[in-house]
């Protein structure tokens, strides 16, 4: 799937398809091909995907924050032209697709979160390695699914890569801080847009609990749960995932010709 990113100005994203657009916001641990299932399937049935990669090393320290890439996805939805989009966002990318959702209701047509941060304040400090050991990566990357060999060489080269670029670490732990600090709690109440929350059951990072507060809190949402998987559920079960979550689009009235 990364062969087809295209770049323009100073976005590189992916898109396919056509329709309403579904734009997807990918965590701190993984790239865009974390959402290959989700990718192949919506265009199949109405929708465009457009997942941009999110500046998360690349902008500066003042700019590593929630609320400064929640700003970025603004001005990505306005440079692509989309005048309400839903947005899709796991781990990192569901905190900052809902603190898009705080700042800029207007723009949203619905919200799908899954393992999202925003409530849980040891979900983003605990699952960063903060070092170089491979074995304790692999351990780390392990935990992050219920089936441990969804933790492919591949990620667990990237965390450790990761864990020992200095620069990105400090950025992780900003990010880190800055999860914390932009605690929504007292937000969601106040945020009326549509919001499907598909979660893992086995979820160690942002535990089941988690999805429970965010569906308490949020007024406007529903929750589904996918069993024997952790805190990517579109990559471990992606099938089931884009089947909720299309139900959930459809029982919404946020169908491909809504």
């Amino acid at each position: 799937m990364m062969q087809s990113t295209q770049k323009e100005g100073k976005y590189n994203y992916y898109e396919a398809g056509e329709g309403t657009p579904i734009i997807i916001l990918h965590g701190l641990m993984g790239g865009l091909s974390n959402f290959d299932g989700v990718a192949k399937y919506f265009p199949e049935h109405g929708y465009k995907v457009v997942i941009p990669e999110l500046p998360i090393y690349t902008q500066s320290l003042l700019k590593t924050n929630v609320k400064a890439f929640a700003r970025w996805v603004k001005d990505f939805i306005t440079y692509k032209g989309f005048e309400r989009v839903i947005l899709l966002g796991n781990s990192l990318g569901g905190h900052i697709a809902l603190y898009h959702t705080k700042m800029y209701p207007e723009k949203m047509l619905g919200l799908v979160i899954t393992g999202s941060s925003g409530l849980y304040e040891s979900a983003m400090g605990d699952s960063y390695p903060r070092r170089g050991d491979k074995e304790y990566i692999q351990k780390k990357a392990e935990a992050v699914f219920y089936d441990p060999a969804i933790a492919t060489p591949e990620i667990v080269d990237e965390v450790y890569a990761m864990a020992n670029d200095r620069i990105k670490l400090i950025k992780t732990l900003t990010i880190a801080k800055s999860a914390i600090r932009h605690n929504m709690a007292k937000d969601l109440p106040k945020m009326h847009v549509p919001t499907g929350i598909i979660w893992g059951k086995n979820d160690t990072v942002t535990p089941p609990d988690v999805a429970v507060e965010f569906d308490k809190l949020l007024p406007n949402s529903t929750l589904y749960w996918i069993d024997k998987c952790g805190h990517a559920a579109m990559m471990e079960h992606p099938d089931e995932f884009n089947r909720l979550m299309h139900e959930w689009l459809i029982k919404t009235g946020l169908g491909p010709n809504h």
